[in-house]
């Protein structure tokens, strides 16, 4: 396939914003589509504010923001944003219909040659894929929120991508500074949700069963799980800790781990009653505009010390 040069952003929302970043400072040409100008200056000034936490931090110099932005054009028109497009990135809201429709669109927009990508965090990318005539030249490139800052990005095949357009897909993300992984079929959730929607369940169930409450299962996970699984995966540390001890765990445990097919009800009803989290204010815990800013400032310091770490290595 031909070089990957010229990158079609659709979408300037809280994905969309952090890929445009991406793909700008690692060199490419980027046009990034809204559906408003309003919609195209608030990306752009969410971009802006990405790169100045990327500059306080040592990661760009003064210099380099005004070539990085200089390579985002932002687009309101399809046909502007299909234009010369060699690898588009799709990050709109999770309807399976407005996906379907917006990639039939740019089939008819985009050269032969266009590789197209959708950012769903667990749609099905062959239903995705349905409208348009080169699946073989479709699949998801996952990143994961905030995209500028976590590395990770999961590859997923549909039914009839071809291993061509993997190849590329996959070399792209590494010239973008990410780490891909590339999975062998398509599954629901993909490797992370399933992942972390397994850890949810099992964390609502304690707080449920009166186990324990939200603060001391987020601590559990904060202090111990989740600073091992940054150096060591699930299963390296199953081999660490001996496979012959996970099992015997596994025998007493897995029997009183929550198996329920459905939704927390503890979830359920949180939602119903407009409790949302830190966007409505209130959630499992009341947020006010100064605990989440703090969250936020320590969850983007953390990650860019990964980000200095993941460089080192």
């Amino acid at each position: 396939m031909a070089e990957i040069r010229n990158i079609c952003n659709l979408g300037t929302g809280t994905m969309g914003f952090g890929t445009a970043l991406v793909f700008a400072a690692a060199g490419f040409n980027v046009r990034m589509f809204g559906r408003s100008h309003e919609s195209v200056d608030r990306g752009l000034r969410n971009i802006g504010a990405g790169l100045r936490a990327l500059l306080q931090h040592d990661f760009l110099s003064e210099d380099d923001i005004p070539e990085i932005t200089g390579r985002i054009r932002g687009v309101t028109s399809l046909e502007e944003a299909s234009e010369e497009a060699d690898f588009v990135i799709e990050s709109v809201p999770e309807d399976l219909e407005l996906k379907r429709n917006l990639f039939a669109s740019m089939d008819r927009l985009c050269p032969t040659r266009t590789i197209f990508a959708t950012n769903t965090s667990g749609l099905s990318p062959t239903a995705i894929a349905e409208k348009i005539d080169r699946k073989e030249k479709f699949l998801v490139t996952h990143f994961w929120n905030p995209p500028h800052l976590i590395p990770l990005v999961e590859i997923v095949p549909c039914e009839q991508t071809s291993t061509e357009t993997l190849a590329a897909a996959e070399k792209l993300m590494l010239q973008a500074g990410k780490k891909p992984v590339v999975l062998k079929r398509e599954a629901p959730g993909f490797i992370g949700n399933r992942l972390q929607l397994a850890l949810l369940r099992e964390a609502f169930h304690i707080v449920e069963s009166g186990i324990a409450e939200p603060e001391e299962v987020d601590a559990t996970v904060r202090y111990s799980l989740g600073r091992r699984l940054g150096v060591t995966g699930p299963l390296e540390s199953a081999d660490l800790g001996g496979l012959d001890v996970f099992l015997s765990i596994s025998d007493y445990l897995n029997k009183d781990l929550c198996a329920a097919p459905g939704v927390s009800p503890l979830l359920r009803d949180t939602v119903a009653r407009g409790a949302m989290g830190a966007k409505t204010g209130t959630g499992l815990y009341e947020w006010t505009p100064e605990s989440l800013a703090k969250i936020r400032e320590a969850r983007e310091r953390e990650l860019l010390e990964w980000m200095r770490k993941d460089n080192k290595g």
